[in-house]
């Protein structure tokens, strides 16, 4: 069976028109859900089982973050903690959030008991 030339044509076509499209009408977001606004990323983390979720989340080093909790978040998982950069902010409600500028490293975050840790990558 020969395939005409024009229907081959058709097929590329439409094939880059969806490619396009997704590369168009994606968003910023990486896998942990940053996205860079403003020249700021902002991060929300939510709670799953007992853990912050993402529990590992990956920004650009020396780019201001604005880290908030969504509202699956409670109790002691809403004081935020980062002890490398001597941050700690209890974060009421998702409108509340917290800025860092993170240096090329890894941080740990953690609730003010330690009962939930996450690990935040500058890359």
């Amino acid at each position: 069976m020969e395939v005409k030339k024009s229907t081959l044509y058709v097929a590329l076509i439409s094939i880059a028109i969806v490619v396009g499209g997704i590369i168009v009408f994606s968003d910023n977001s990486d896998a942990t859900g940053n996205v860079v606004s403003g020249g700021t990323q902002e991060v929300v983390i939510g709670m799953k089982n007992w853990e912050y979720s993402p529990n590992v989340i990956k920004v650009k080093a020396g780019v201001p973050v604005e880290i908030s909790l969504d509202d699956s978040v409670y109790g002691c998982f809403r004081d935020l903690i980062i002890p490398k950069l001597g941050v700690k902010k209890y974060l009421a409600s998702p409108s509340d959030s917290v800025s860092v500028t993170f240096e090329k490293g890894e941080y740990v975050f953690a609730c003010s008991m330690y009962m939930g840790q996450g690990k935040i990558i500058a890359e």
